[in-house]
């Protein structure tokens, strides 16, 4: 079925002007925009991905990774193809760079979608793999619905949508990239900085509970005042409890030459957040490492053991709301059922 998109105007010649994203594409008769996933036809704008997934599958929410957001808990996870960024190392480049209706894809709507959910006892949606913003409908939608069944909705996300459609989402958390400095997304995603920044500030204004990824690549991001940039930013605009989670990257797409981050560069990104006071930080993508745990930001107290993406809850009193260290009776900013 053809689903006319939302968040655009008309504009003469048959043409239309998108506004879900910062690019606000204008976009002659027949033809898409930057995303590939939305299409002028006769002079309306279309998402050409609604009903059309080119990924489904169950995952732990900590693989999002949103480390306090329902820890333990599984989500149904959904994509379709494109994307409004194009990045040079994208690990999911083969749906992310083509548009969802010329790649194979599952016909599947938001009905299909919450029972499937439920049928595999999933505690919430993720719409993750690509760029969620792009198939805002199919999102909205069943994340509608999702809320009428008492199912969360997790938005992994790279920060690339207006304020009007983050307004109208009903999003429960995001996981929100960001990726670098200006120059990083100029180059290597084709995308700028200032709209994703303005989104983490938003979300967190909304009540949606925010976590931050930084991917760090070895010779394009990887140096202290990048790192400094982004830590200082979520300790002033975002707040000290936010989490952010270091990863590894890993040669892929149009990077292949680049080697995987160094662990000592994601320690040393660590260690830098934890002098200015965050006090949930994260090293992912380096199984075994004990970034990948929560402790006590009070008194140093282990609370959950991460083994790749099963959790063991040591000393954390998860029956009290927000969870308690058991060890010194911190309150711990995690959102639990």
């Amino acid at each position: 079925m053809l689903k006319e998109a939302m968040f655009y105007e008309k504009l003469e010649k048959n043409r239309v002007k998108c506004n879900l994203c910062p690019r606000h594409c204008v976009i002659l008769d027949g033809k898409r925009g930057f995303c590939r996933a939305r299409k002028n036809i006769d002079g309306k704008l279309y998402a050409m991905g609604y009903g059309k997934l080119s990924s489904v599958a169950i995952d732990p929410i900590e693989k999002k990774p949103l480390f306090h957001f329902y820890p333990g808990s599984s989500v149904l996870s959904i994509a379709t193809g494109g994307c409004n960024f194009r990045c040079k190392y994208c690990q999911n480049w083969q749906i992310s760079q083509r548009a969802p209706d010329e790649i194979p894809y599952k016909e599947m709507y938001p009905e299909d979608i919450v029972n499937l959910t439920i049928e595999y006892n999933c505690e919430g949606i993720s719409y993750t793999y690509t760029e969620p913003t792009i198939f805002y409908e199919i999102m909205y939608d069943t994340a509608i619905l999702a809320r009428k069944h008492r199912l969360y909705n997790a938005m992994v996300t790279n920060g690339y949508i207006e304020e009007e459609p983050l307004k109208k989402l009903p999003v429960d958390a995001m996981n929100i990239d960001i990726k670098g400095n200006a120059e990083f997304y100029k180059k290597v995603c084709q995308g700028t900085l200032d709209p994703v920044l303005r989104t983490c500030v938003l979300a967190k204004k909304l009540g949606i509970h925010v976590e931050v990824t930084n991917l760090i690549i070895p010779g394009y991001n990887d140096n202290e005042d990048d790192m400094l940039y982004i830590i200082e930013f979520v300790k002033d605009k975002l707040g000290k409890e936010t989490p952010i989670h270091f990863t590894r990257f890993h040669p892929d797409y149009m990077l292949m030459d680049i080697p995987p981050t160094p662990v000592e560069v994601l320690e040393k990104a660590r260690n830098m957040a934890l002098e200015e006071g965050l006090k949930y930080v994260y090293i992912g993508n380096v199984p075994g490492h004990g970034g990948e745990h929560t402790y006590c930001p009070n008194c140093g107290a282990l609370l959950i053991r991460r083994d790749i993406f099963n959790i063991s809850i040591v000393d954390l009193d998860m029956t009290t709301k927000p969870p308690k260290c058991l060890v010194c009776g911190e309150k711990i900013d995690i959102i639990t059922k």
